[in-house]
């Protein structure tokens, strides 16, 4: 470990006083070990990689670039994979679609990613599905770690920093530019060792047996089910009181994603979601009342207008009994600010055990989100079990998805907080 790394994770629990010396400054990372590999982008260049990488040795460190705000969906543009043996990689998964194979040459390796969820999606996709992983992010917020990003952590733990100049840009560019690469080969260059630390940093805290319970978790889970009603996450949706108004939110949203899907842009180019929200409120009658609000003005051509003003046409037509409901019938407790009028024991009952959770949370010096998804607490809560017992509440928990180090860590204290509020008589 060096110097700067000892310094860094001995303190990594406890911030700097303000004025206080943080060390050595951080050593700028410019250029991969091996300089830029070239981008695999052909069956047989990929089969080389896929050689390579079956032959490496120990962990391999996985990234993936996508072009969010660009393209539609979160497919991968660019998968980086770095192996000891093996050296690091690049592969073009335009190029190179199916990457099963290449996944199925690390299925028994452990695979280390940097906030693993975000990646393993669009990973998926080609094909690469790890059944052992270590991710460094989840790893630095049981650790406590405050800045957990991969920027700052590699600053923090190994004493070395990392361009951050392109992380936003365009992935699906071809061909990608030379800089681009650099940054997406060092993505990866430090990640083993990062994990290497972090695992040191666990052990020496008692919590990595909690960290492999999570990673366990992560790569077991089936990949999320689609999202119900995705046009009520449209941004401005406070603005809409009337339920005529949210049917022209989903007539223009639903428009809108047809025709980002078909020209594979990123909906928001398509028309942001400031336009649909000013539509809805303004509910105008016809295409040139239509042209004079905000978002719909002289770049838009006619048969835009008409495609969009079409849209709120359909919506301005519906019977009352086929608009959308204001909210959704919830799936679980309700908002836990209509708790008091609702039920008032239960919302005293999530006051004592989210404080008491909140308490065991700083006790061990990790988020509390990540000692118990504050969605458990609240089921938990709102339905608590018949049986209000420790044994009763650790079979609700597990129930509810929380690992069994959770469970260790919170069962008893929660019990003790369901039992403090009284029942009605």
């Amino acid at each position: 470990m060096t110097d700067a790394r000892e310094t860094a994770m001995s303190s990594a629990a406890q911030p700097l006083p303000k004025g206080a010396d943080a060390g050595p400054a951080p050593v700028p990372l410019l250029e991969p070990r091996e300089g830029i590999p070239p981008v695999t982008a052909t069956p047989e260049a990929l089969a080389e990689v896929v050689a390579a990488f079956a032959a490496g040795r120990g962990p391999v460190a996985v990234d993936a670039e996508r072009a969010s705000g660009y393209r539609y969906g979160q497919r991968a543009y660019l998968v980086q994979l770095r192996r000891e043996g093996a050296g690091t990689a690049l592969v073009d998964p335009v190029g190179c679609p199916d990457l099963s194979a290449l996944g199925e040459a690390l299925q028994d390796t452990e695979w280390v990613l940097h906030a693993a969820t975000q990646d393993l999606p669009c990973l998926r996709e080609t094909g690469m599905r790890p059944t052992r992983l270590f991710d460094t992010e989840l790893a630095g917020r049981l650790a406590g770690f405050a800045r957990v990003g991969l920027g700052a952590m590699v600053e923090n733990v190994l004493g070395r920093s990392l361009e951050k100049g392109h992380s936003a840009v365009d992935w699906s560019t071809r061909p990608l530019p030379e800089p681009w690469l650099r940054y997406a080969a060092l993505d990866v260059e430090l990640l083993v060792e990062l994990r290497d630390a972090l695992e040191e940093e666990l052990d020496r805290q008692g919590k990595l047996g909690w960290a492999h319970q999570e990673f366990a978790a992560i790569a077991a889970a089936p990949p999320p089910a689609p999202r119900q009603d995705p046009w009520r996450r449209t941004s401005g949706m406070h603005k809409i009181r009337r339920r005529r108004q949210l049917a022209v939110v989903r007539e223009l949203w639903n428009a809108r994603d047809q025709v980002a899907r078909r020209r594979d842009v990123s909906p928001g180019k398509v028309l942001t979601d400031a336009a649909i929200v000013e539509a809805a409120l303004a509910l105008p009658s016809g295409v040139p009342a239509l042209a004079a609000l905000p978002g719909y003005g002289h770049r838009m051509g006619r048969r835009q207008l008409e495609q969009w003003h079409a849209a709120i046409q359909r919506a301005r037509a519906l019977p009352e009994s086929e608009l959308p409901q204001p909210t959704l019938a919830p799936n679980g407790p309700p908002p836990p600010r209509a708790w008091a009028d609702k039920d008032p024991v239960a919302a005293a009952r999530l006051t004592a055990a989210r404080a008491a959770v909140t308490a065991r949370a700083e006790e061990l010096d990790l988020p509390q989100e990540n000692l118990l998804a504050p969605d458990t607490v609240r089921r938990l809560c709102w339905e608590p079990p018949a049986e209000p017992t420790a044994e009763g509440v650790a079979r609700a928990l597990r129930g509810y998805g929380a690992r069994e180090w959770q469970i260790e860590q919170t069962a008893e204290l929660l019990t003790t907080a369901l039992a403090a509020i009284a029942q009605p008589g």
